[in-house]
């Protein structure tokens, strides 16, 4: 690992303990100045029942806090499909809930970079406030709340624009975010968790909890609270806001997420103890206690509950647990040091996304226009494309067995023109386009390709356009 010490972090892990000597609970809390920005909040989406069918295009959204990157993992194999930049120091990340958008919460550039799972780009940076940590969508998927830990304040995207419409105030140092009926937050320096109420966006309860709350796991009736200073868990009843159990865990428990499938457990990472609690929601008690990687932070539950992933932070690896038998399956290496971590399906469509070049070449008078139309590195052979210049339609071609259709047309009188080759897709391939502008007297023609919005589908036809992670994926429009 870059750019972290991760012995003097786990020592700031123990260093909070105590308030009374030594750094104060407000300097750590602000460590992530010098890098130390191991102990985020994390943001846990809740696990909702999803057919079985739908579990064939599920993804892992992992931020990697110290390589300003998120890692997208294949749950079908349990590998790294791609690498996305994003802002620096990644924290949370929450999925939308129809799997076209993640957000990822930047706490070193205080915006929220907006992913889009059909490409693995971001196609938009939201600013909010200082030191962002947590992010939740709520289940219509209108809103994301995000925790600014260095504001002390809630700021709320709507989705449709990806701009800020509401800051909220809360507690000191807010952490993690879950929504449920409400909005609850985690405030690290106020010992307490702050309710607010989704239609007004102000704040209705605030419930003292345990020693320096961090993550925040919601069920229909009850929100269960990680207290990393006090090693147990605050169990909340929804309907009174109060306190109902406080559950023992592990050392320095943060990362928290609930299982509403197949009887509620809830899955604890202990930081300090390199271990997983898993607790019986039916009777508040820890039932097992899986080891994991080295300083586990986010935890996420797949749709179906057949397995939690859990991000290892000093190990830069992301561990998966099989919930039938509480045991680590598999181990996933990842970026410079994993805090955050989302679990859901994406779209599923039947085009596979295509790249088209286009070369012009004069010969004898005349301009020769040869397009080559591949997927997935491959020929396409019988696929139609048409040839334009400044939208007049000059001839149409279809590709060989090398993927290559081919127009000739008389050389212009200025010796300058856009020409454009265009695949118009089919019932199994997305369309793509491909524009040369040719300028004699600037040393020859200059080669571009863009992306086209056809049918509702967004398609880059650049050649890292096809995305690596998700090739059958798409975010419809």
């Amino acid at each position: 690992m870059s750019g972290i010490a991760v012995a003097g972090t786990r020592g700031q892990c123990e260093t909070r303990r105590s308030r009374g000597g030594g750094a104060s609970w407000w300097t750590l809390l602000r460590a992530w100045v010098t890098g130390l920005t191991v102990l985020a909040g994390m943001v846990v989406p809740l696990a909702a029942a999803t057919p079985a069918a739908a579990q064939d295009n599920t993804f892992a959204y992992v931020t990697n806090d110290s390589s300003g990157t998120v890692s997208v993992i294949d749950t079908a194999t349990n590998t790294v499909t791609a690498t996305i930049p994003v802002g620096t120091a990644p924290q949370g990340v929450a999925l939308t809930p129809d799997g076209t958008r993640v957000y990822v919460t930047n706490s070193g550039s205080d915006t929220v970079s907006v992913i889009d799972t059909a490409t693995n780009a971001v196609t938009a940076t939201v600013p909010v406030g200082n030191l962002p940590q947590g992010a939740a969508v709520t289940p219509d998927g209108t809103r994301v709340y995000v925790t600014n830990s260095g504001s002390d304040t809630v700021s709320v995207i709507d989705t449709s624009t990806n701009t800020v419409t509401a800051t909220v105030p809360v507690g000191v140092g807010p952490r993690g975010v879950a929504v449920g009926g409400s909005v609850y937050v985690t405030n690290a320096g106020s010992d307490t968790v702050s309710v607010i109420d989704t239609s007004s966006n102000t704040v209705t309860a605030t419930i003292p909890v345990g020693d320096f709350p961090q993550g925040v796991g919601v069920s229909p009736d009850t929100v269960y609270v990680t207290n990393s200073n006090s090693d147990t868990v605050s169990v909340i009843d929804t309907s009174t806001n109060t306190v109902t159990a406080t559950i023992p865990v592990g050392g320095f428990p943060l990362g928290v997420a609930v299982a509403l499938v197949g009887g509620a457990n809830v899955y604890v990472t202990n930081s300090n103890s390199d271990t997983v609690s898993v607790i019986d929601s039916a009777t508040n008690t820890v039932t097992a206690t899986i080891p994991v990687g080295d300083l586990p932070q986010g935890v996420a539950v797949t749709p179906d509950t057949s397995r939690v992933y859990v991000t290892n932070a000093a190990s830069d690896t992301v561990s998966v647990i099989d919930t039938s038998t509480n045991t680590v399956t598999a181990t996933i290496p990842v970026g410079d040091l994993p805090v955050g971590v989302a679990v859901g399906s994406v779209p599923l469509t039947s085009q596979t996304p295509t790249t088209l070049t286009l070369k012009v070449e004069e010969r004898r008078g005349h301009v020769v226009l040869k397009a080559t139309l591949t997927a997935g590195g491959q020929p396409l052979e019988g696929k139609a494309i048409e040839f334009t210049t400044d939208s007049t339609s000059l001839c149409t071609d279809t590709t060989d067995s090398r993927g290559q259709a081919t127009c000739e047309v008389p050389r212009g009188q200025d010796n300058k023109a856009c020409y454009t080759a265009t695949f118009a897709g089919d019932d199994t391939h997305g369309p793509s386009t491909a524009t040369v502008h040719t300028e004699a007297d600037h040393g020859g023609p200059h080669t571009s390709t863009k992306a086209i919005d056809h049918s509702s589908i967004h398609v880059l036809t650049q050649a890292t356009a096809a995305s690596p992670g998700l090739p059958t994926a798409r975010h419809g429009r």
